[in-house]
């Protein structure tokens, strides 16, 4: 399969921007294994259906990929713990 377009949200290119270099190798290894193979991720449920994540120590990359235009969308690159605070969060609201 090969992809013919990659975008980045907004979100995503930030969170670029914060992390530090060591970790920017290893991410980019990973960057380049989702684009060889889209289907490698989890896939997700509920609101987040139809995205896959990716882990990569301590963080996780959300993406989704569309196979009708042979599209791939990195749309997040966030900790892990940040999940969680966001779903503590929005359950007491």
């Amino acid at each position: 399969m090969q992809i013919k377009q990659i975008k980045e949200s907004d979100n995503f290119r930030k969170a670029l921007k914060k992390i530090d270099k060591s970790f920017k190798i290893k991410l980019n290894k990973l960057l380049l294994k989702i684009i060889e193979n889209p289907e490698i991720g989890k896939p997700m449920k509920y609101k987040r259906k139809g995205t896959r994540e990716v882990y990569v120590k301590p963080f996780r990359v959300s993406y989704a990929f569309e196979h009708s235009t042979l599209t791939l969308y990195f749309l997040d690159l966030y900790h892990k713990d940040e999940q969680w605070a966001a779903l503590k969060k929005s359950s007491n609201s």
